[in-house]
């Protein structure tokens, strides 16, 4: 049974700088509603006499070209040319996704693709973020995104595996089960052995204490001289810790599927856009001001164009979801990134979805 937007699991995401989309007649809606649908199918112009055979309701071409005149006048609809031709604006399409758009609920497909994309069995917490990223990605036909604050959790388990080459791998077992992995660069010549010990001695000083305990004990003995680590296996240590730093334990965003962004782009311009857009996915106060977006949101939350004040004029849409964990605590943010014609219709229950199994999976 299809629901309206305004759900408790989805929230409006009027942003910075929107107009107010003013009310409609019934007639005003079915056109604006049609002529959005249309856009999101194929991207092209909607003239009167296409919606005069689409329309539930009997009107001429005529009256549906006034119609769409008084909706070009209140900013809703552009002629992108001199075609009688219609495309929505992004006040149009806000309009459209707070009032008109309706969606389904999510089929019993999707949510397998979804509960098997989330099956963690025997992966690290960044793959199986990672699968999700790229799960929604398909589903949306736009660029997933997964974002993990990061975790300041008990630590349980921390060992160093050989790759050889001057390399080891890092794994961190947390408290609740997660694995995380890093890599690290190793001193020439570096016996086995070395990484062994790097093991046994910061294992020795967990006791289940969170990392960033752990790296004040490691720092103050280091400085007093009291490891009792040769200078190779401290350096293993030093390393060791170093790769959580500053990014901190699951503090990551995983984007899967930009080059969809890039699918019907033609235009330099454009092009230059969706890179700067690229590049910012990559910061960390992007990072952040999404956390920001979701922790502001009480489920679904739908920006449109620049309304995020994240991506600039870069033209794309963006639909975000907290994942909260026990007793409502944001443990992250899910969302899809992508044209402004993207399927809001399909995408909203997705990421809902989504989000509340991240939620538990991460909470």
């Amino acid at each position: 049974m299809d629901k309206p937007l305004n759900t408790p699991s989805a929230t409006r995401g009027l942003g910075r700088g929107a107009g107010v989309p003013p009310p409609l007649d019934a007639r005003s809606a079915a056109v604006l509603r049609e002529i959005v649908e249309q856009y999101v199918e194929t991207g092209e112009p909607v003239g009167s006499r296409t919606l005069s055979r689409r329309l539930p309701m009997a009107l001429s071409p005529a009256t549906i070209r006034n119609v769409m005149a008084d909706l070009t006048d209140a900013g809703l609809l552009f002629a992108p040319h001199t075609s009688a031709g219609r495309l929505p604006t992004e006040l149009g399409l806000r309009l459209f996704v707070d009032g008109l758009l309706q969606f389904g609920e999510l089929a019993d497909e999707d949510r397998e693709t979804i509960g098997a994309a989330l099956a963690a069995s025997g992966r690290s917490l960044e793959d199986t973020l990672s699968e999700a990223s790229l799960m929604l990605s398909g589903l949306s036909s736009a660029a997933g995104l997964v974002l993990a604050p990061k975790s300041e959790g008990a630590v349980r388990h921390i060992e160093f595996v050989p790759l050889g080459s001057g390399r080891a791998l890092v794994i961190l077992v947390n408290a609740d089960g997660h694995v995380e992995n890093r890599v690290i660069e190793t001193p020439p010549g570096l016996p086995p052995s070395a990484l062994q010990q790097a093991s046994n001695f910061l294992n020795a000083r967990l006791s289940g204490r969170p990392l960033a305990e752990l790296r004040r004990i490691v720092a103050e003995e280091m400085a007093e001289d009291r490891t009792e680590l040769d200078a190779l296996s401290a350096l293993v240590v030093e390393a060791g810790l170093a790769t959580w730093t500053g990014e901190g334990r699951g503090g990551s965003l995983i984007v899967r599927g930009q080059a969809r962004l890039l699918s019907d782009v033609t235009q330099i311009e454009r092009l230059a856009a969706i890179q700067s857009l690229f590049e910012r996915l990559e910061t960390q106060e992007t990072m952040l001001r999404l956390l920001e977006l979701a922790e502001q949101s009480e489920g679904v939350r739908i920006f449109i164009g620049a309304e995020s004040g994240l991506f600039g004029n870069t033209g794309v849409s963006m639909v975000v979801a907290p994942a909260r964990g026990e007793g409502g605590r944001i443990v992250g943010a899910i969302g899809v990134i992508g044209p402004t014609r993207i399927n809001y219709g399909r995408i909203i229950p997705v990421v809902d979805y989504t989000a509340r199994v991240i939620g538990r999976l991460l909470g």
